[in-house]
């Protein structure tokens, strides 16, 4: 398997664009990128662990190409009014992001993050009386610094690389290089501007400079409430592509058809910035990227919480309840009884999942559902082009030497990364070889991409094994109508947007309002 010279890319891709627009609200069924949004039984009911979207690619601001970032989202569908708790990540879980860098299927390095909440229980005096405050802050002051003393209630971190098994092996702390020690302050989440006056400038107070014990150079991590970067039409996709135009659609707007299902949404933002050498193997460019969550395996709820205190007692080991790599795998790809089998498996048992990728499920439904129109399921079983895209890499462009076939976002670090403004939103199939499915970046729209590679677009490219008369439909310009490119986003660290405020009403305007009665 060989991928085509861009030159050749970009042709097929032209030629391609001339012909009928389809207009699919639903992604594919092979392992894919897009979003994770409540995607297995259990893991819907575990809000706090339930990992949303998994981003890894070279860095495109200017001067840090150097390095990796690393975005695991978690908490999905945050209502921006979420008082007075709003969203915390749980005390007891672990957080994780596991690098493979030898075409293996298990992690060679782990990212582990444990998060830790206090509460200063501020009182105020009522009736002569001390009484605890209901409130996340406490109004004595504007929010603006880590750790700020107008809050109620503080989140922290730590992080620790891990070499080899994520449990087993060489664990060191990743040392705070802003401020010493190995804890970090996480940013309360963008209750208003009554609150945090100016958020934009107190989050960025939270971009810690870091050292990682055995790497060169100093990286960054940044934990906190984002916009949620995932663009997708999620309602209608799921009423059985219940889009609101004909699913051919001879309309060149199609791709801008409908709206964004999560643009009043947040999520909780891991961000990690890595020097590529503290990656790769020193051999290998390529490394696989994916995320988990675990929690403890016993829970006892208490019947008489103390307070301040977790009303929880959590003990034994820890149990993997979430999984992520190029995320709607198991809303779209693995079969309802495997869904929460899948959150708790790692890479290297993947095997066990193979037919749901070999013989996929969601190209027959779409031509069940919209073959009158033309819309073709490709016809090679299995689905060698599925496998190169999403299991094993593409040769000549992210597949590691001697790679063992398994779910995760591959990279290839040597490829340059491309400027934000001349980003490709469609990736390699644009043209852009440092966009997915070469890593994922914020402004990939890995829905169209995923749709159109599940129906088989590599065929006509030749690529992944197949040919052309394998996929009838294949050069459809598949999508989901919900548009996105790289101008969503910011081109610097932590690249994405921050997060809706809870409140619409700006302060100052309230006040200016005020004084002029």
């Amino acid at each position: 398997m060989h991928v085509q010279p861009p030159a050749r890319l970009r042709a097929r891709a032209a030629l391609a664009s001339a012909m009928i627009l389809a207009a699919f609200a639903m992604p594919w069924t092979a392992p894919v990128s897009a979003s994770s949004h409540r995607e297995a039984p259990f893991i819907a009911t575990q809000p706090q662990t339930d990992a949303t979207d998994f981003y890894m690619f070279r860095s495109y601001e200017p001067g840090r190409d150097g390095y990796v970032t690393l975005v695991a989202n978690y908490v999905p569908i945050q209502s921006t009014y979420g008082g007075p708790n709003f969203f915390k990540l749980d005390p007891n879980a672990l957080y994780e992001i596991h690098v493979s860098n030898d075409g293996g299927a298990v992690e060679n390095i782990t990212f582990s993050f444990k998060f830790q909440n206090t509460l200063d229980d501020n009182k105020l005096t009522v009736g002569g009386k001390q009484v605890s405050i209901p409130l996340v802050q406490n109004a004595s002051a504007d929010v603006s610094t880590p750790n700020s003393p107008a809050l109620n209630t503080h989140e922290k971190y730590t992080v620790d690389v891990i070499r080899g098994n994520r449990r087993t092996g060489v664990k060191q702390s990743v040392v705070n290089a802003t401020t010493g020690g190995t804890t970090f302050d996480k940013p309360v989440d963008y209750i208003g501007q009554k609150t945090i006056r100016n958020y934009i400038a107190y989050a960025n107070k939270h971009v810690w400079d870091i050292s990682i014990p055995g790497c060169t150079g100093a990286g960054r991590v940044f934990v906190g409430q984002r916009k949620d970067p995932f663009v997708v039409n999620l309602g209608e996709t799921f009423d059985l592509v219940n889009i609101k135009y004909p699913a051919v659609e001879l309309n060149p707007l199609a791709e801008f058809a409908t709206v964004d299902s999560l643009s009043d949404d947040n999520v909780t933002s891991i961000i990690l910035e890595v020097p590529i050498p503290c990656l790769t193997n020193g051999s290998n460019p390529i490394i696989g990227g994916w995320t988990t969550a675990s929690v403890p395996a016993s829970r006892v709820v208490t019947a008489s919480p103390v307070a301040g205190l977790d009303p929880t007692t959590q003990s034994g080991s820890f149990v993997q309840v979430s999984r992520l790599g190029m995320p709607l795998v198991n809303e779209l790809v693995i079969g309802l009884k495997d869904k929460n089998k899948f959150n708790a498996s790692e890479p290297k048992d993947d095997g066990q999942f193979a037919d749901y990728v070999t013989n996929p499920t969601l190209p027959a439904l779409l031509e069940a559902l919209f073959g009158s129109a033309g819309v073709k399921a490709p016809t090679n079983f299995p689905r060698t082009d599925l496998v190169a895209a999403f299991l094993t890499g593409i040769a000549g462009l992210n597949q590691p030497p001697n790679v063992v076939g398994s779910e995760m976002v591959r990279l290839n670090t040597s490829i340059v990364p491309t400027a934000g403004a001349a980003q490709n939103r469609l990736g390699v199939l644009g043209g852009d070889n440092a966009g997915f499915p070469n890593g994922r970046r914020p402004g990939d729209d890995v829905v169209d991409i995923e749709l159109r590679v599940a129906m088989g677009v590599l065929c006509t490219l030749n690529i992944g094994g197949c040919v052309p008369a394998n996929a009838p439909a294949g050069a459809l310009k598949y999508t989901d109508g919900a548009y996105i490119t790289s101008a969503f986003f910011a081109n610097e660290f932590p690249y994405l947007r921050a997060p809706l405020k809870g409140s619409p009403n700006d302060d100052n305007a309230i006040k200016a309002k005020a004084a002029s009665r």
